[in-house]
């Protein structure tokens, strides 16, 4: 069985980690980025990742079902998925490419930058190859995934020294750099998943998922929609209020990589796994989501300086967009709660008029509740309200927040509803206590500006939270016991217990 191969612990500390060191080697990236090129065109750097995403809407439809067809053992599931997505994926991006000139005349984009709104079509592809990929390592081995992380964000800081920094290319530099780093990362992937690609394809599950697949694109143009703010933020804010708001999101993003720690839960509900491991799921989550969280905060001036000065004025933006993400942390736990638990297409076939009645395609539903009441709100803000580029992208983080914060009610009371599981208000309030000691800390202490500084009293921070964890939680002793006994077996090139 899938459910005695998937170590909940193990998987989500390999991914959580692996993300991590990836943050690190992410802001690299984003520093070469920010350091060579102006702020009008880091603005336009985030624009065209949010142009691209709406292109790729359609590269999780198949694996979301393979994912959930591979853990139930249907064989030839992984093979279907991937080709059925290629083939996708060449659609999609000879689609985009027709539309690149329409884009630019729409968006009043200089034709200097065309180049590289043309390029990306080639990463429209590689993602929807590596959600094909991904969808069968999630289901057979989830720790892989993190350990694809590490090569790719290692390839794409070593392009991005060259191609940035040495040869002075900017922007185009950037994009190479990530382009080539995912071909690296779908060779890795071709290599683990060549046994399961061997299988033949079975167009009989394409069809199940093909029929079925409204529903999940119900699901993601919901969430583009939501997203849609970014780009009324671009056009009525500017490309300097865009670009706070990417300064800011990228600090913040890092504390939704805590929900990483769950990202077995979902594989193992889909093969039978009990409320217990909902738990678990979310004590490590918040153990290191409610830290993150504070830290991110305290020092927010420190970490938008080292971007660039003028990012240090977006500080309120980056306070908002913390709590924020912290509240769509624990919404994807709920999230894996209610769709792991979903059985609708245990036996290989799926009902569509079962699918819509389900709690599965309620949960689907919420982002476009959320879009109706933020999209008119943040029209009226950046076109009535907000004065400079400062406040518009404060305003949209304000509002974020709190649609986000009442979301994340509505999927709590979901998920409890599919699964009775104990919310660890005790953990809870452990984690902030130890929390608060570190903010303390590092409240006394002047806020550095240099990256060296910043990152040292970022590890001052940590050492300080999980030495005042430890004091006043034993599940903290026990999960660092556990993680230095996983790594000696992995040194020691021994099979650790499959059981965490």
């Amino acid at each position: 069985m899938v459910k005695n191969e998937i170590r909940l612990k193990y998987s989500g500390l390999i991914v959580f980690t692996s993300n991590i060191l990836s943050a690190a080697s992410g802001l690299a990236f984003v520093l070469m980025i920010t350091r060579t090129v102006s702020t009008e065109e880091f603005g336009i750097w985030g624009n065209i990742n949010d142009v691209s995403n709406y292109f790729i809407l359609l590269s999780g439809v198949i694996p979301f079902w393979a994912t959930r067809f591979i853990a139930r053992e249907h064989v030839g599931s992984a093979r279907t998925g991937f080709v059925a997505n290629f083939f996708i994926s060449v659609a999609v991006a000879s689609i985009y490419l027709a539309l690149v000139p329409i884009i630019a005349s729409v968006l009043q984009i200089s034709s200097i930058y065309t180049i590289l709104y043309t390029v990306i079509s080639v990463q429209i592809v590689e993602l929807h190859v590596t959600s094909a990929l991904e969808a069968v390592l999630r289901a057979k081995q989830p720790q892989t995934i993190g350990y694809a992380l590490l090569i790719f964000e290692a390839c794409k800081v070593l392009l991005g020294f060259t191609l940035i920094l040495l040869f002075k290319l900017g922007l185009q530099g950037a994009l190479y750099s990530i382009i080539t780093s995912y071909t690296v990362r779908i060779a890795f992937y071709l290599k683990l998943t060549a046994k399961e690609l061997k299988e033949s394809v079975k167009w009989g599950y394409l069809k199940e998922w093909l029929k079925a697949a409204p529903i999940v694109v119900y699901n993601i143009v919901g969430n583009r929609i939501v997203a849609f703010s970014l780009i009324l933020l671009f056009v009525y804010g500017g490309e300097l209020a865009r670009a706070y708001h990417g300064a800011a999101t990228s600090f913040a993003t890092v504390i939704s990589y805590s929900s990483l720690l769950a990202f077995a839960l979902y594989p193992r509900l889909l093969s039978g796994s009990s409320s217990e491991d909902v738990s678990v799921s979310l004590r490590l989550v918040m153990m290191f989501a409610i830290p993150m969280t504070t830290g991110v905060m305290v020092l927010s001036d420190s970490y938008l300086a080292m971007l660039k000065a003028v990012y240090a004025e977006a500080t309120p933006v980056l306070l908002l967009l913390a709590m924020s993400v912290l509240c769509l942390t624990l919404s994807q736990v709920f999230d894996m709660v209610v769709s792991g638990t979903e059985r609708l297409d245990a036996k290989a076939k799926i009902a569509f008029r079962e699918l819509v009645k389900s709690r599965l395609f309620l949960l689907f539903t919420l982002p476009y509740i959320q879009s109706v009441v933020t999209l008119p709100a943040i029209f009226v803000i950046l076109t009535s309200i907000a004065k400079t580029s400062l406040e518009a992208a404060t305003y949209l983080a304000l509002v974020t927040l709190l649609s986000n914060l009442a979301i994340l009610i509505v999927r709590y009371l979901i998920a409890r509803k599919c699964l009775a599981f104990n919310f660890p208000w005790n953990n809870v309030f452990k984690y902030s206590l130890a929390s608060a000691a570190m903010a303390t800390v590092l409240l006394v202490i002047p806020h550095p500006t240099r990256l060296s500084v910043t990152v040292a009293f970022t590890l001052l921070g940590a050492a300080v939270y999980l030495t005042a964890l430890t004091l006043i939680d034993k599940e903290a002793k026990s999960l660092a016991k556990s993680i230095l006994e996983e790594a000696m077996h992995i040194i020691r090139n021994k099979n650790p217990n499959k059981s965490e």
